[in-house]
């Protein structure tokens, strides 16, 4: 018997000999090509970072860093920048007011982001909004990229893996360590490279012009107004279908929210919305109930368990218990229209079916071709009479972008006034006899 050689030995039977080498895994970027940057955390080193920022060229990659889960609220506990002739900087906005003169350094330069809406919100509470706007992930899913996050846009584009294991980490560490430091310079580093491959590929398919309303549209996007009853976004509320309980969901919330504000920690770190709902069923009158609830155990919760049975007291007299449903505009599900609005039902399946042909020939998601809310708004109560020009407004003042309505306008339009017919249902019933 000849001997096999060892690759020869390995091959399975089925395996094609013709079959070329094995993929080879993509290289790792593991440090900053200039090293990792130091902390900025005086006013004489701020001022240093402007300087160079200013005297920069080209556009920003701009990134930040929150301590979500960790820390009360959404505030930023880094902030890296990078751009051209100024190198990288890592910026500690915790010892100042605001981040204004970086804001103004960067004046009328583009900044690059990735998944921008996250992370807007909290360089405005610094002070710090950009004049122009390039967001790499959303650049990516109009480019039609199979997998949008920052680490796969890396490898599809510049063939390289980027190490994202500190993404979720407490950020709000002092001092931080190196190896999250390095992560952070990283993150920045790679956005000018990624923005000029996108803009590449949004060109070649002509989705350049769409990629710029959306950006601004992201730029110039309202701050999310606070919500009337915030303490109903509780996870599991829907669980709940008696008022008393939901007053003792309000009151163990607005107490938990309070005191994680005072003590600048995660609400969910005193006590998780599980134990809320679980505590709203039970209703304990005790702190041995309490503490006999889910989610309520270990010494924090012996040590707050007055605390929490006082919000369910409250509840327990309380008078002006909250609905159980609040009034809202929006549509119903659209599991039910079916049955409550047959004709609403066969516009917004119309409309939903070539929608998604549209987003196909696209190469886009179809959620980027067009808000499924608006969709389901203006099929739920379209405008009177239907036509182009009416629909196309409608989707205007619901905030569709310009590209949006001229690639979807139409398509809406001749589903609104011809829908397929909803196939009928089942009734389930033996034909046989």
């Amino acid at each position: 018997m000849t001997a096999q050689t060892p690759a020869a030995a390995a091959r399975t039977p089925d395996t094609d000999a013709d079959a070329g080498p094995p993929e080879q895994p993509l290289p790792l970027l593991e440090a900053p090509r200039d090293g990792v940057p130091l902390i900025i955390d005086t006013p004489q080193g701020l001022e240093r970072a402007a300087a160079a920022l200013a005297a920069g060229t080209g556009p920003a990659g701009v990134d930040a860093e929150r301590a979500s889960g960790f820390r009360y609220g959404q505030r930023a506990f880094l902030v890296q920048i990078r751009r051209g002739g100024a190198g990288t900087w890592l910026i500690d906005p915790e010892p100042f007011s605001d981040l204004r003169i970086i804001d103004e350094a960067l004046r009328g330069t583009e900044w690059i982001l990735h998944a921008a809406n996250q992370d807007l919100p909290c360089l405005a509470a610094l002070g710090m909004r950009p004049d122009r706007l390039f967001d790499t992930e959303l650049a990516a899913r109009l480019a039609g990229l199979p997998r949008v996050g920052l680490a796969a846009v890396i490898e599809q584009l510049l063939g390289f893996t980027l190490a994202k294991e500190h993404s979720a980490a407490d950020w709000s560490t002092r001092p931080l360590p190196e190896p999250w430091l390095r992560y952070a310079a990283l993150d920045v580093e790679v956005l000018t490279d990624l923005r000029v491959e996108l803009i590449r590929l949004l060109q070649d398919a002509g989705k350049l012009g769409f990629a710029e309303e959306e950006f601004e549209a992201v730029r110039l996007a309202a701050p999310t107004p606070p919500r009337t009853d915030p303490w109903r976004r509780t996870s599991g509320l829907h669980q709940l279908k008696d008022r008393r309980q939901l007053a003792a969901v309000r009151e163990l919330w607005l107490e938990r929210e309070q005191l994680a504000e005072r003590r600048d920690t995660a609400p969910g770190r005193l006590i998780p919305d599980s134990a809320i709902i679980a505590a709203a069923r039970a209703m304990p009158a005790t702190v041995p109930q309490l503490l006999n609830t889910p989610g309520f155990h270990g010494r924090a919760a012996q040590r707050e368990a007055p605390r929490w049975l006082r919000c369910i007291s409250a509840a327990r007299s309380a008078e002006d218990l909250p609905p159980l449903h609040v009034p809202t505009n929006a549509p119903p599900a659209p599991r039910t229209w079916a049955r409550t609005d047959p004709e609403a039902a066969a516009r917004l399946q119309t409309a939903k079916t070539r929608l998604a042909a549209t987003a196909a020939q696209l190469d886009l998601p179809v959620e980027n071709l067009l808000t499924p809310d608006y969709l389901r708004r203006v099929a739920w109560r379209p405008p009177t009479p239907i036509d182009l020009e009416t629909i196309s407004q409608a989707l205007r003042d619901l905030g569709a972008r310009e590209w949006q309505i001229r690639h979807t306008a139409a398509v809406i339009t001749v589903a609104f006034l011809d829908p397929d017919p909803l196939p009928e249902k089942d009734s389930g019933a033996d034909s046989r006899g």
